[in-house]
């Protein structure tokens, strides 16, 4: 078999697609350079020797159609500017009889507790930051209609969630979030949208505070799409 992982960003998702179907090819691509050089890495420390990482970008895969069995994309739809074409590339590259996967996050959807003020001021944030730069946070609950629009066949809909309930776990995703929110990128974008870096350290603080709580908890809803292409 031969996959295509698009948007495959560190490659710890594709390197594990490759230990699943070996002795098959898998494909990652990314449309820059900079976080391939990670996942090349990953497959490096794993003993991967086969898996291939490229540039490409999914709203025009330089690839021939019916070149995959699998095209794969986690976390990819919420960001694009296009979504629907993006899965009508996903589709065209993919054989016929074989399959699209993708799955995304909801922001709207995501419940948390205790309720950290910043949090709530983040999501608001986050949301308005996505929307202005053309793309869509609250993907799951557009999966259905995305598919519908890129014509795609035998649609299979799903949902399932990310449950973060632990010490260990729920101190994790408040750093790791505090780390995303509290970086550069973040905090320029923000700053686009009349967000003084004062209030962007706030809410990169207020993350790591609710991590800390004995009492945290917090789930990411994702809706989740299989499609068998059919031409």
């Amino acid at each position: 078999m031969r996959l295509l992982d698009v948007g495959c960003g560190p490659g710890t998702i594709t390197v594990d697609l490759a230990e699943r179907l070996a002795p098959g090819q898998v494909v990652g691509v990314e449309p820059v350079e900079q976080p391939l050089v990670a996942a090349r890495a990953e497959a490096m420390r794993r003993g991967d020797t086969t898996t291939r990482f490229e540039i490409a970008d999914v709203l025009d895969l330089p690839y021939d159609d019916d070149s995959f069995d699998v095209v794969h994309g986690h976390q990819v739809l919420q960001h694009l500017s296009d979504p629907v074409r993006a899965l009508k590339e996903m589709s065209r590259v993919c054989r016929p009889g074989g399959w699209v996967a993708a799955r995304d996050a909801d922001y709207g959807a995501m419940a948390w507790y205790p309720e950290v003020p910043e949090l709530g001021e983040w999501r608001t944030l986050y949301r308005r930051v996505a929307r202005a730069n053309g793309a869509e946070p609250d993907a799951a609950r557009h999966v259905r209609a995305w598919a519908r629009e890129a014509g795609l066949g035998e649609v299979q809909l799903s949902t399932s969630v990310w449950t973060y309930a632990d010490d260990e776990a729920c101190r994790w995703w408040g750093d790791s979030q505090a780390a995303r929110v509290g970086g550069a990128t973040f905090a320029q974008q923000a700053g686009e949208q009349g967000v003084s870096a004062h209030d962007v350290a706030r809410m990169a603080t207020g993350w790591q505070r609710w991590g800390a709580s004995p009492d945290a908890w917090f789930v990411v809803v994702h809706g989740e799409l299989l499609a068998r292409v059919e031409r």
